[in-house]
């Protein structure tokens, strides 16, 4: 056996070899059961006795120690590596010794055991595969493949997963040449046992005949395999579950770099970038902790599920946290402290790798160049030059006489199209403590900062680079908090301070012009004109309270107080950046929390906002917050309701409040409805403008008032009608329900709702004079989107059955209502609010908790057993969390003062939500 390559240093390892496996011993623990009479089958089956005692055993002394030393995984790995080499070199001693010995085997007869991949580079995680390259002289003898074969058995029945190839040196030369991957495992060879001539002979040739003459070649197709690995891996460094191994900013990334290394110079090990002149000793500390950590959390990961999992989904993102000695503090979960810290070390690794390949680029232009891409060449202004296609400075020293450069040099990186050369990245970096007070405060500084976001037209690509050298940090040491801080729910996409700066890239967006489709209502009030610093700096600062124990809205514009004059704004400007930032989520939760049809919703917006100003800026900045939250947050649902809420509010502060409740509305819905429905006698006419009470003229919409008078005509007190209409425009399926009225009804209709799978994003009931219930539900499928029409048949299909007691909804559900194992860890502390002031006539019941399947189908029903009855309720989701509100009267039609009925009412809706949420926690 050979294991020399692995480190013969105790400390370098986990724990000291021969507590992990004393290969001297295994191998005469195995020989010594073996004699000359022992069949070769039985002979291997006590090999693999043995050798699974030894790997049982070692495994669960290193799971121990790594359980005692949760950061100590780069001691990990190669004791795992040793473990394998040990396992790997005692089944070829079994099988070319005992099971195949050949007293005196010929030239032919030669075998070399390379390991290659992570296993060359000896870094093995718990649940890595062993790839393993068997070397022959030539073509392979029957002896060879007897060999391999049974090592291969042994290795099988040791539950190891192995990858093998079996070639010559001429086949590795050839297939490497041809293949990427092939000669990229190569690149990571190690002897592990066998003849070493062989395998010095390969490594010689390898060097001399292939990699010597192709590093370009190797180059380009490395970072056009990077490339397209980061595609398929969403494209961001900032993902909710980002894949530890092969997303942006993953080991994947850093084992890249030391690939290109390598090829290029021969490098040993990755410390050996710093002397080939790609790294600096303080970047090769950095990359070297970057992978310590990645290391740590792809060992816990493969531990905590015992497969090869280097996936970081939510569920066990709590798990590592903890297992990494992450702890919950007041204001934040260990496991969002943790999921800051990865984030971060992701950055680290892309601006690791930027300052690589342009190092490279330097010295392989045409491949770097092609891939990296830069812009259409302009005249960079004095002070600076260009190196590589990149601005750079001509006098360091004096660069740094004036801090204020540091911010200077982004603003002509806009103004050229440049990107920063690393000698720039650095110097930046190294000099951060010289932007203190005294620059914070310079008029220039403010100047540049606004002229970012205000002048080039690309702001986010600024704030970006800036955020990413900690720049921005630097000059708002109050930003500094949020950076990679990852909120730990489904909604939000990105990290807080990638979430600010993707807002400010929407709105450079609909300046531009590029949403003008999408988001009309903000182009236009962009066009007709607001402060645009205002709302700049608004976005910029909108969410800087967060991670702290009070409401972040709150703390954020307590912040923008101190901020706002600093970044150079007016009094007057800053009194209203202040009030955007205290108040930037009242718009999206009046419209999407509350029932806009109801006159005091918007007449309590109205009060709110006061101006039409204000409510422009609002608006614009509640657009970009919900765009910039992620890639599929915004929908026609979410535009239509700040539409609707812009529109009405805007009448109200242009016409007076007083006209919401406008006595000639009813009216007007009336004369409309008229006009539709030229095909009624007078007499139906009559009846149907007669018999509905004033909120029906008011909250629905005349198309939806159309479809209630004809399902009306002639209905029976059994019958049971129901329309069903998709409105893209709103993403949502518009379903109407006409029937005789009777306790419960919501429920019902909610309940058979959700066995369909249909989640309901609101919905309202009216009761007509004559005893009739006419109820319209928008509902969405589980993507959300509106049902496509050949579903309708059977979505009403399953309604009905629902609805005349063919099948039980309460019943039903019990197999539907789950909970995602990946949404599990999502703390939603459980929030009931009684509002009677929100609404003139009904009481407002909020419930603020984590989303399911029945959840509303549980509450609607607890409301309808203590003769509650419900007029709307307006459902607002964000990912895994909802907020149910609900407008009711108890049934005297009065609304719910009493304290103590509030309270026995909360005490009935939080044991049917924990009794739901068990029932789905055992069922997901």
């Amino acid at each position: 056996m050979n294991l020399s390559e692995i480190p013969q240093d105790r400390s370098a390892l986990l724990l000291p070899r021969d507590e992990i496996v004393d290969a001297a011993a295994l191998l005469a623990s195995i020989q010594a059961e073996i004699t000359p009479e022992t069949e070769p089958r039985e002979a291997r089956t006590i090999a693999v006795r043995h050798m699974l005692a030894a790997k049982t055993a070692a495994n669960a002394a290193l799971e121990a120690a790594f359980t005692a030393h949760p950061r100590h995984a780069r001691p990990l790995v190669l004791a795992q590596s040793y473990l394998t080499d040990v396992l790997v070199t005692t089944a070829l001693s079994v099988a070319r010794d005992t099971l195949h010995a050949t007293p005196s085997p010929t030239a032919a007869e030669r075998l070399t055991v390379l390991a290659v991949g992570g296993f060359g580079r000896a870094e093995m995680a718990p649940q890595s595969d062993v790839d393993l390259l068997f070397l022959t002289p030539w073509k392979i003898t029957t002896w060879a493949e007897s060999i391999i074969e049974s090592m291969l058995y042994m290795l099988w029945d040791l539950k190891l997963k192995v990858g093998h190839s079996s070639r010559t040196i001429a086949d590795c030369i050839r297939l490497g040449r041809e293949d990427i991957t092939i000669r990229t495992a190569l690149l990571e060879h190690r002897f592990i046992a066998g003849d070493q001539a062989m395998a010095t002979e390969l490594g010689d040739k390898l060097w001399s005949e292939l990699f010597r003459t192709t590093g370009a070649e190797f180059i380009e197709a490395k970072l056009v395999e990077r490339e397209t690995r980061h595609k398929r891996q969403g494209g961001q460094r900032y993902v909710l579950e980002p894949n530890v191994k092969e997303a942006k900013g993953g080991l994947r990334d850093l084992q890249t770099l030391y690939w290109i290394g390598k090829y290029l110079h021969r490098v040993p090990s990755a410390s050996g970038l710093v002397a080939a002149g790609l790294f600096t000793q303080s970047e090769y500390e950095t990359f070297r902790d970057a992978e310590d950590f990645l290391w740590v959390v792809r060992c816990h990961l493969h531990y905590i599920t015992g497969r090869p999992s280097d996936q970081l989904t939510f569920d066990l993102q709590v798990e590592v946290a903890a297992r990494m000695g992450y702890r919950d503090s007041k204001a934040r979960r260990g496991v969002e402290y943790f999921m800051q810290d990865y984030f971060r070390q992701a950055t680290l690794v892309g601006d690791l790798t930027r300052v690589f390949l342009t190092e490279l680029e330097a010295r392989h232009v045409k491949p770097a160049a092609r891939l990296l891409g830069f812009f259409s060449r302009k005249r960079v202004r004095s002070g600076y030059k260009l190196m590589q296609g990149r601005i750079d400075i001509i006098d360091p020293d004096d660069f740094l006489n004036d801090p204020v450069n540091m911010l200077r040099i982004f603003e002509e990186s806009l103004r050229s199209g440049y990107l920063l050369h690393p000698n720039v990245m650095r110097l930046i970096a190294a000099n951060l403590h010289r932007i203190d007070d005294s620059v914070r405060e310079a008029p220039e500084a403010r100047r540049i900062l606004l002229d970012l976001m205000l002048k080039h037209g690309n702001p986010e690509r600024a704030l970006r680079r800036m955020n990413e050298l900690n720049v921005l940090g630097a000059l708002i040491p109050e930003f500094e908090n949020i950076v990679a801080m990852m909120q730990f729910n489904v909604y939000h996409s990105y990290t807080v301070d990638e979430h600010i700066i993707q807002t400010i890239s929407v709105l450079a967006q609909i300046e531009r012009g590029e949403l003008i489709e999408d988001l009309p209502l903000s182009s236009s009030i962009l066009n007709t004109g607001i402060n645009r610093r205002v709302i700049y700096v608004a976005l910029l600062l909108h969410d800087i309270g967060k991670g702290r124990p009070e409401d972040h809205s709150i703390i954020g514009a307590q912040l923008a107080r101190r901020i706002a004059p600093r970044l150079g704004l007016d009094p007057e400007e800053c009194e209203t950046v202040e009030w955007l930032v205290r108040y930037h989520l009242l718009m999206s939760d009046m419209a999407q929390k509350r029932d806009i049809g109801d006159p005091r919703t918007v007449r309590d917006f109205a009060k709110a906002v006061k101006t039409k100003k204000r409510l422009d800026l609002l608006t614009v900045l509640t657009v970009c917050d919900i765009r910039g939250v992620g890639p599929n947050t915004w929908n026609n649902w979410k535009a239509m309701l700040l539409r609707r809420l812009y529109g009405m509010t805007a009448d109200a502060l242009e016409d007076g409040l007083e006209s919401i409740n406008r006595p000639n509305r009813e009216d007007e819905a009336k004369a409309e409805l008229r006009s539709r429905l030229r095909d009624f006698t007078a007499t139906a006419l009559k009846h149907e403008t007669s018999r509905h009470y004033a909120p029906y003229w008011q909250g629905l919409t005349p198309d939806a008032q159309e479809v209630f008078a004809r399902l009306l005509q002639g209905l029976g007190d059994a019958e049971i009608r129901i329309d069903l209409h998709p409105e893209p425009a709103r993403d949502a399926t518009r379903a109407c329900f006409a029937l005789a009225d009777h306790p419960g009804i919501f429920s019902r209709l909610a309940g058979a709702l959700a066995l369909v799978g249909a989640n309901v994003v609101d919905a309202r009931t009216y009761t007509s004079k004559d005893g009739f219930a006419t109820a319209i539900f928008w509902i969405q499928d589980s993507d959300g989107h509106p049902y496509e029409a050949s579903r309708l048949p059977r979505l009403r299909a399953m309604i009905e059955k629902t609805l005349h007691g063919e099948v039980i909804a309460r019943e039903a559900l019990t197999v539907r209502d789950k909970v995602k194992k990946r949404d599990r860890e999502f703390r939603f502390p459980t929030h009931i609010t009684f509002d009677n002031e929100g609404s003139d006539i009904y009481t407002i019941i909020e419930v603020d908790t984590r989303d399911r399947p029945g959840l509303l189908f549980d509450l609607t029903r607890t409301l309808a057993v203590n003769n509650i009855y419900i007029a709307s309720a307006v459902i607002a989701t964000y990912g895994a969390q909802v907020v149910d509100s609900f407008y009711i009267k108890d049934a005297f039609g009065l609304k719910l003062h009493a304290k103590g009925k509030q309270e026995a009412l909360e005490r009935k809706l939080r044991h049917a939500m924990a009794e739901g949420e068990k029932r789905a926690q055992e069922q997901g």
